[in-house]
């Protein structure tokens, strides 16, 4: 008997979209559990300009209608966290697909930006600036356990890059959050809903050996004249920044792992419900 694959939505919000999408093509198909990704993009990000053709050939406009299809849901991080969220163009469209996915319980995996932002709309968690971008190769410590960080060891490492985090103080005093992790410096790395299916997520698990290179030199590209931070704690040789590493590797494999489970017997669980009914 074959095993209906498990469906995945995707909002793709990240800059290198196409490089975006073969990441998480990656981290989500390499187990035996088969898997289907639809990736997608915000209509209302685009409605005083045309949709670009690449963004059109590799993936489709968001329908609010068709939510319902997936067994899961990613809304990805975006390079526009120093932007408050009412400055972006497409946040009411954001905040009605949150809306759905509540409201018909799909698993929720928000990352990065993604993350700021529905914290911020379903819990009015308070983003800040930080003083200098987190960016690098950091060890995270478990406060909490749960089944999405299964299998960690405390002090793994992955990668951060942001320029902005959530009030610390909001989410462990929140009744409906749990703390999961954060780095030795209290930057998170994640926490979840108490009695939903939500995770986010502040690190970008989802990311290459390259990734963290990439990002710095599309940085750098972009104002050649400013002074960038550098990734930490990701070269072998950091003096010219060469040979990264990719420490994180075994860290992303469990983690993404342990969320398709949770997806799988989320689904499970739905159907055996409908049987019942």
């Amino acid at each position: 008997m074959t095993t209906a694959p498990l469906k995945v939505g995707i909002l793709n919000l990240m800059h290198d979209k196409v490089d975006t999408q073969r990441r998480f093509r990656h981290v989500l198909t390499r187990s035996a559990r088969p898997v289907e990704i639809t990736f997608l993009y915000p209509q209302t990000h685009y409605l005083s300009r045309p949709v670009p053709n690449l963004v059109k050939r590799i993936s489709q406009p968001l329908e609010l209608n068709q939510i319902n299809q997936y067994d899961a849901f990613i809304i990805t991080g975006a390079p526009i966290e120093r932007l408050p969220f009412n400055k972006i163009t497409y946040i009411d469209e954001l905040h009605r697909l949150i809306d759905q996915l509540v409201k018909l319980n799909i698993p929720q995996l928000y990352i990065c930006w993604g993350a700021m932002a529905a914290a911020n709309y379903l819990y009015d968690i308070e983003k800040h600036q930080l003083p200098r971008k987190l960016f690098g190769v950091y060890p995270n410590h478990i406060l909490n356990s749960s089944r999405l960080l299964t299998g960690l060891p405390d002090g793994f490492l992955a990668p951060h890059a942001r320029y902005a985090e959530l009030d610390y103080r909001q989410i462990s005093a929140h009744p409906e959050l749990i703390l999961e992790a954060t780095t030795v410096d209290g930057q998170l790395f994640s926490f979840r809903a108490r009695n939903r299916q939500q995770y986010f997520l502040f690190s970008h698990l989802e990311y290459g050996r390259n990734a963290l290179l990439k990002e710095y030199h599309r940085e750098k590209n972009a104002h050649p004249n400013w002074d960038y931070a550098k990734p930490q704690n990701y070269f072998l040789d950091p003096i010219h920044m060469r040979a990264p590493q990719f420490k994180w590797q075994p860290a992303q494999q469990i983690f993404f792992d342990n969320w398709l489970h949770i997806v799988a017997q989320n689904k499970n669980t739905k159907y055996k419900v409908l049987v019942k009914e």
